[in-house]
């Protein structure tokens, strides 16, 4: 059995993992996500290091994305011994927007003006109490899909009479008040083993909701630019209190300055870290080094705990 596998789905995102998981010699296995499948009465998992890869944003490249799936495989692996990085918690908080705007607000942070709904109908109604304009936002995302921008109450309560506001792949939806970033600038923080690994600034963010800054992303946003960012120690101790609530192994916690009033709003939790395009320019390091010598420390706990 291999030391470690990688459940991932995109075909070109990981290149760089693996990359560096070749040059050091790591033993692991790929698993594609969409060629699985589990037996549940066989208690055993791939490897003793599982590391999970999944994007919210599989839904938007198949039709029998693998979003619910991926929840049961991990618990079942985990159930079985391994070291699921980014395991079942983490995906749990990954995969509900609505639950990561409460665990904001547990930690005392501010968040964007928002209303939960289940229905068209409700999104129509709670939208009248929140500040124009607005977004409607699924609950399960990525890449920005489905966030949509109403200049106000009345244009989405005229788009949900026809229910054409955003689908969500649970049924659950966000309304918001849309947040001016200052100088429409967001800050994504990126974060391993609970603590801050770097920050970039998105320049002209509020061009896209579409705001993956990894390589493959970047392609066709050519309105966005990156810039590495320290923040101040406040909203870094913030960021690794988050990390650490949410049980996320390695991930991007996202924040702007709300410009009508200074606050810092949290709004995005994302297990999954592509890092950042062209990280030796950006931040002068490849932070999947760092990623890999996580991975190897689980696979070397691992093996002393199986001695």
């Amino acid at each position: 059995m291999a030391d470690l596998a990688v459940y991932y789905e995109h075909p070109a995102w990981f290149t760089p993992l693996f990359r560096v998981l070749d040059a050091r010699g790591v033993d692991y296995v790929k698993i594609n996500i969409q060629d699985h499948s589990f037996d549940p009465a066989v208690l055993q998992a791939p490897a003793p290091v599982v590391l999970n890869r999944l994007a919210m944003s599989s839904f938007l490249r198949q039709d029998e994305h693998a979003v619910f799936y991926s929840q049961a495989a991990l618990a079942h692996w985990e159930a079985a011994g391994a070291r699921v990085i980014n395991g079942p918690a983490a995906m749990a908080i990954d995969a509900n927007k609505a639950r990561q705007l409460s665990l904001f607000t547990q930690l005392g942070l501010a968040i964007p003006a928002s209303r939960v709904v289940h229905s068209q109908a409700d999104a129509a109604r709670v939208a009248k109490d929140l500040r124009a304009p607005l977004i409607v936002k699924p609950n399960i995302g990525g890449s920005g899909s489905g966030v949509t921008r109403y200049e106000d109450a009345a244009e989405v309560a005229m788009w949900a009479a026809d229910k054409g506001l955003p689908p969500a792949i649970d049924n659950v939806t966000l309304v918001q008040e849309y947040v001016p970033a200052r100088d429409g600038r967001v800050i994504r923080c990126e974060t391993l083993a609970g603590k801050f690994l770097y920050a970039i600034a998105l320049n002209g963010a509020g061009t896209t909701f579409d705001l993956c800054p990894a390589d493959v992303c970047m392609v066709d946003k050519p309105s966005i630019t990156i810039e590495a960012y320290t923040p101040p120690p406040e909203l870094i101790a913030a960021v690794e209190a988050v990390a650490q609530a949410a049980h996320l192994d390695v991930g991007g916690i996202e924040y702007m300055i709300d410009d009508r009033d200074g606050v810092a709003r949290f709004y995005d939790i994302n297990a999954l870290s592509n890092f950042v395009a062209d990280p030796l320019t950006v931040l002068g390091y490849d932070p999947h080094e760092q990623l890999v010598d996580f991975i190897q420390l689980q696979i070397t706990d691992r093996r002393r705990q199986a001695a």
